[in-house]
Order: structure tokens, then C-alpha cells, then sequence
């Protein structure tokens, strides 16, 4: 009996377009995830309760800040890009670095343009690195799933090759190959984006906000284990392949997250009581 395998139709990369204006899905995945984001680290910045008193930052600081990490997303996303994943190609087109519209993003150099955009907002206006570092994780899964459709959609970062005999196997429309594969990037969403989205919501109303870093901690660790695992059923870069010992590039740069975050939740974890919540009680 011939496998039933699902065939994903070959999608317009165009998701609006006026005139010659147009907007991708995946620069539409980027402004969804950033002003679905915003809203609700604004409604986790007003519940008090979830602080133990005040939020350490104010609402109008928070829509400053959009700017600052929007910058440090793109910008160290490209860099990251450029520097882990196709030096040789664009040493030699240095031009192509600013042709955005072509692709190319990477998420551990978006992430560190996250890091050093919280660092020099809060030492530019007086606030805690940590706090600000822990909303904005808090939020971050939301466009982390929403750029994984949007990858899927656009039939690009598809995974390895499958089973035909697997329900959800699927040929990309271009893959050459047109061999079965997995739907890698709905595994990174689910796992990337709901599953460490649904987490670290738990952890907040358990009161990870009281405490300084765990919940940034907690994304850290948790994206870094969601990455790895998902790597093994997605298909390396080409320009890349698979590197030492079978491992990929995404892998090699997740490990040092999971050290981090467990650094960071420890250290959270062990603050005096008077410097954190008395407990990880659950909120009413």
C-alpha cells in the first residue's frame, strides 16, 4: 500500500501586498510576535501581586524599551547569522549583510542583541537587568512560535527525512529531493513556543517574578533543552552539515544556555528571603 504522505502546497512568501508595498510572513511573524509581546508583558507589569508589590518597571518604560529590543532582535539576529552560519558566503558578498529580505536570522544572535539591549536600557534609566530580563523572556515564546509558522509556511528549515509511513510526514515544495520529512518547525513551535511559553506562565503565577532571574533563567534553560531536541529532527544548514560528532551548529550554540540558565536559576533560588518572595506559593 503506497503511504499516504501530505504534500505542503507551495505557499506565496507575500502575505500582504499594496502596490509595491509588500509584507512576508515572516517580517509579519516578527511584528505580530513583538506587539502581541508588548500587550502581554503590559498585563504582567500591572497585576501587583505577581511582583509582591509594584512592578520595578513602568508601563511607559516598557514602551520605550520596544524599540531598544527590536533593534537588538534584528540586528543581533543578522550578526548572528552571519558569524555562525555563512561567514565565508558573505566575506565574500559583504553587500548581501544588509539584504534582509533574503533571510537569514539567527536566534542565539537575536537573543545576545536581547541581552545587550536590557543591559543598556536599564543602565540608561536605573532599572534592575534582571526584572526587565525576566518580562522579557516571559514573552518571548510568543514570537518564537509565531516565527516557526511562519518558517513552516514559507516550506523553509524543513527536518530531516521521515519515515513515509509517519501520519504527519510531509514533502516540502522546495525540496528537491521530494522526500518525506518532518515538520520540523511546527516540533520547534510546539516545543519552542507552547510548550515553554505555557512553563514559564505557571512559574509567573507561582510567584518566578518575586524572585529576580528565574524566569529568565527558566527560558533559557528550557529554549536551550527545547533546541537541542528539536535538532535532531531537522535538517542542518547545507552550507553547514552536521559537525562534530553528528551535532548541528543550533546544538553547539544551546549548550552553553543550558549552563547559563541553570546558573541563573540557582542564583534566584538562593537569595536571602528578604530579597526575594518567602515562598513559591500559587497566586490567587
Amino acid at each position: 500500500m503506497t503511504p499516504l504522505l501530505i504534500k505542503l502546497p507551495a505557499f506565496e512568501p507575500v502575505a500582504i501586498a499594496i502596490g509595491p508595498f509588500a509584507i512576508r510572513w515572516y517580517a509579519l511573524a516578527y511584528i505580530g510576535g513583538i506587539v502581541v509581546g508588548w500587550l502581554y508583558a503590559r498585563s504582567l507589569l500591572k497585576k501587583d501581586r505577581l511582583w509582591g508589590g509594584p512592578a520595578p518597571i513602568s508601563l511607559v518604560q516598557l514602551d520605550d524599551f520596544i524599540l531598544w529590543v527590536t533593534l537588538g532582535i534584528i540586528l543581533g539576529g543578522r550578526t548572528g547569522y552571519v558569524l555562525f552560519y555563512n561567514l565565508p558566503f558573505f566575506i565574500d558578498h559583504p553587500l548581501e549583510i544588509f539584504e534582509l529580505w533574503k533571510g537569514g536570522m539567527s536566534f542565539h544572535g537575536g537573543f545576545m542583541g536581547c541581552v545587550i539591549a536590557v543591559i543598556l536600557f536599564c543602565r540608561h534609566n536605573g532599572l534592575p537587568i534582571l526584572s526587565l530580563g525576566d518580562i522579557t523572556t516571559a514573552v518571548g515564546p510568543i514570537g518564537l512560535f509565531l516565527g516557526r509558522i511562519a518558517n513552516f509556511i514559507n516550506g523553509e528549515l524543513w527536518g530531516r527525512t521521515a519515515d513515509p509511513s509517519l501520519p504527519w510526514a510531509m514533502i516540502f515544495p522546495n525540496d528537491r529531493t521530494q522526500l518525506p520529512r518532518h515538520p520540523s518547525q511546527l516540533y520547534e513551535a510546539g516545543l519552542e513556543g507552547i510548550v515553554v511559553f505555557v512553563v514559564l506562565a505557571i512559574l509567573i503565577r507561582f510567584g518566578a517574578l518575586k524572585r529576580p532571574g528565574l524566569t529568565l533563567g527558566s527560558f533559557v534553560l528550557l529554549y536551550g533543552l527545547a533546541r537541542i531536541t528539536s535538532e535532531h529532527f531537522r535538517e542542518p544548514d547545507p552550507q553547514l552539515g552536521f559537525l562534530w560528532g553528528g551535532l548541528t551548529m543550533g546544538m553547539l550554540l544551546s549548550v552553553p544556555m543550558l549552563i547559563v540558565g541553570a546558573i541563573l536559576i540557582i542564583r534566584a533560588l538562593r537569595k536571602p528571603q528578604d530579597q526575594a518572595a518567602p515562598s513559591l506559593q500559587a497566586q490567587p
